[in-house]
């Protein structure tokens, strides 16, 4: 079996901060427990459509394990509740849980429900120790929601992960040894959403089909093979093994936050009309993340109250959330304020509400779809391009980066499929002379030639005042390479119905690689109509597009 080849990679002098992590062992379990007020001693367990995905330690007592089907638990364990998966129940009762937390740390990211991060190193002076600052977290949400937790603390997300498994904190420098010997299988604990999960389970699949059953084996290998052979997860969860966070620090200044909020006339008092509200302004904020063509790695949700009092939260977000997905996040952190499971019911009714997309950043390659879950069909095309990458090399299998520019080519960047690219040009700046709307639905990588006929044979040109020398009759492609592919558009003789334009291009005519000409587009007879964009520069008229 061909396996990649070892070579140890040192992290250099990147390091991670030190990073909390607290974990509620068997959230699903424990929600489901406290809502219907059922106590620990009762074997329970919660399930989805398919099987059991957590059961209570009584129940795993009895021999009832994850992934059994549910009928076969039962059967089992013939006591045994069975109580439905609900993913807005682990939110609002994990609210409790988190207000117990901002007593000792004020700032916290909730990753999933069950757990939180949150920065370790302030709060650990101000208390004295990690040890203290562990203590006081576990003794706070024992105290205040009755709940036993574990906190972890260490230098990179996954490391604290599994410190928190362990209820430990490593040392300062010793993530990689401390990951070194753990099977590959804990890079699954990464995840932070069910949906995430299934695509580390291929990766780590993968990974011990070649071989590679450790942590530190994974490590081991060299970052460039890492990203040519497996992609852009492979490459988070190769820098996840070596104990830093899954994506290099950003160097340049992100994009701005976006944000939505909303003036509650009346204030709201009441969880459905706080609801009706928080559906509006998530819709909203899914728009307008669509249109920039981003997505974002935080969610916060911020509410003031008729008094003055401030409610915040944030929750990390994986992948891109569909509008439904967004309000309903929004509505389980209200129904978590408002619905009194939390015990800290607000003092007085929501006068405002506003969402936050915090670290918003361009929709690349790597993220789960543009707005929703990958399909089947998108999981296997990831797969088969990298494949390709690693029989070809990553730069070619490339994909496009939307951007700011004049024209449909300036429009779109490419970059190697896999890699986290962001806009060199904003979209939102000024782009006076940019062909405006629809763009053509066919963009050739290089314009192929075509002549532009008049009604004599002769060619058509633009002269000096930008006009044409004689009406087009007639556009002829001659050939095509191999790799343009223009649709319907195939080398021949088209006649021309009508026309449009011709609008003047001068673009940094001072310079050397200035450019003049101008655009015309050009609707051919055909059955259906179409509709072709060209330009005229350097003498010549090229294809630019094709509306297909």
């Amino acid at each position: 079996m061909a396996t990649l080849p070892l070579h140890h990679e040192q992290a250099g002098t990147e390091r991670s901060p030190r990073l909390g992590v607290l974990w509620v062992p068997d959230w699903p379990v424990v929600a489901a427990m406290t809502e219907q007020g059922i106590t620990a001693d009762i074997p329970l367990a919660v399930h989805d459509a398919q099987s059991i995905i957590a059961a209570s330690a009584p129940a795993r007592a009895l021999g009832i394990r994850r992934g059994m089907r549910r009928r076969v638990a039962q059967e089992l364990c013939p006591e045994l509740i069975l109580v439905p998966a609900d993913s807005g129940r682990d939110v609002r009762t994990f609210e409790q849980v988190v207000q117990a937390c901002e007593d000792v740390v004020a700032e916290l990211e909730v990753v999933r429900p069950g757990m939180m991060l949150f920065a370790a190193a302030g709060p650990s002076r101000y208390l004295g120790s990690e040890e203290k600052l562990a203590d006081s977290l576990v003794g706070a949400v024992a105290q205040q929601a009755g709940a036993e937790c574990q906190v972890g603390i260490a230098e990179g997300y996954l490391t604290a992960v599994l410190a928190a498994r362990d209820g430990v904190s490593v040392p300062a420098g010793t993530s990689p040894s401390y990951l070194a010997t753990r099977d590959i299988r804990s890079l699954l604990h990464a995840a932070t959403t069910r949906e995430a999960s299934a695509s580390w389970v291929d990766l780590v699949d993968l990974l011990r089909r070649l071989g590679i059953h450790t942590l530190g084996a994974f490590a081991a290998l060299r970052g460039a093979d890492v990203a040519a052979r497996f992609g852009d997860l492979g490459v988070q969860g190769h820098r996840l093994a070596r104990g830093l966070d899954a994506r290099r620090p950003v160097v340049h200044r992100p994009d701005p936050d976006i944000s939505v909020r909303a003036d509650l006339d009346p204030p709201a008092a009441r969880i459905d009309t706080a609801a009706f509200v928080a559906r509006r302004l998530a819709e909203d904020l899914h728009n307008r993340l669509l249109r920039r063509g981003a997505v974002c790695a935080r969610l916060a949700v911020a509410a003031r109250t008729t008094t003055g009092s401030e409610l915040t939260r944030t929750w990390r977000i994986e992948g891109a959330l569909t509008a439904s997905e967004l309000t309903d996040r929004v509505r389980w952190q209200l129904e978590g304020w408002l619905g009194g499971r939390s015990g800290a019911v607000p003092s007085a009714p929501l006068a405002r509400l506003e969402i936050t997309a915090q670290e918003v950043a361009a929709a690349g390659a790597s993220q789960d779809g543009l707005w929703g879950r990958r399909s089947r069909g998108e999981e296997q095309a990831a797969r088969a391009a990298l494949r390709v990458q690693g029989l070809l090399g990553p730069e070619r299998v490339l994909v496009p980066v939307p951007e700011g520019g004049r024209t449909p080519r300036e429009r779109l960047r490419l970059v190697a499929w896999g890699d986290e690219a962001s806009p060199s040009r904003s979209a939102d700046a000024p782009w006076p002379g940019q062909i405006p709307p629809p763009l053509p639905t066919i963009v050739p990588l290089t314009p192929p030639r075509i002549d532009l006929l008049g009604p004599d044979g002769t060619q058509v040109k633009v002269d000096s005042s930008a006009q044409l020398t004689a009406p087009p009759h007639t556009l002829n492609l001659r050939e095509l390479s191999s790799v343009t592919h223009l649709g319907w558009l195939r080398p021949g003789t088209y006649r021309i119905r009508t026309w449009a334009g011709p609008w003047p291009i001068t673009q940094r005519w001072w310079s050397v690689g200035g450019n003049t000409g101008a655009w015309l587009q050009i609707e051919v007879e055909r059955q259906g109509g179409a509709v072709v964009l060209v330009t005229f520069h350097d003498g010549y008229w090229w294809v630019e597009g094709v509306h297909d």
